[in-house]
């Protein structure tokens, strides 16, 4: 199956400039990652590691330049070890990518991917690579679709980050 991914834009973008630079970085990335579907196959079996799809991801996003666990971009916060899968600086800004696995939902992954970027000076992008599914013992459950659900309710006009944009990418057997 594919990589596909879908956008979720603020309403009220710092960087509206950076729209068409960031989602070329989002189709350049994505289509680099099209033939590699089945070693995402492979990172989606019960009991696989986010590592295992980190692995698939790390030479396309590193050809884009991305740099992997960035450190220092949380020094201000008392949480400051902080960091992201890949970080990329783009203009006075950048994009944290983060890949998730088997905790997406159970433990808000997702959430805390987002929130990293909301308080992030030098992040107002992110891009996030999660299954389209999980395997459990107690039957499929559908991540994807989940996460840009949950997601979207932080891109509107009433209640928005200061994230300009997300793109929820999705891997893996549908």
């Amino acid at each position: 199956m594919p990589v596909e991914f879908t956008t979720l834009k603020s309403p009220n973008q710092v960087y509206p400039e950076l729209d068409k630079k960031v989602l070329d970085l989002a189709s350049s990335l994505k289509n680099n990652l099209q033939e590699k579907s089945v070693d995402f196959d492979r990172a989606c079996v019960l009991g696989a590691s986010s590592s295992v799809a980190q692995s698939v991801i790390t030479p396309s996003a590193e050809r884009l330049g991305f740099s992997s666990e960035k450190k220092g971009l949380f020094s201000e916060y008392s949480t400051s070890a902080l960091r992201p899968d890949f970080f990329l600086p783009v203009h006075l800004t950048g994009v944290l990518l983060e890949v998730e696995r088997g905790k997406t939902l159970r433990n808000n992954m997702d959430l805390l991917d987002l929130w990293k970027t909301h308080i992030c000076t030098n992040a107002h992008f992110l891009f996030l690579f999660v299954p389209f599914a999980n395997v459990r013992s107690s039957g499929r459950e559908r991540v994807y679709e989940t996460v840009i659900t949950r997601l979207d309710s932080f891109f509107t006009d009433t209640n928005s980050v200061n994230v300009d944009a997300a793109y929820i990418f999705g891997y893996g057997p549908k």
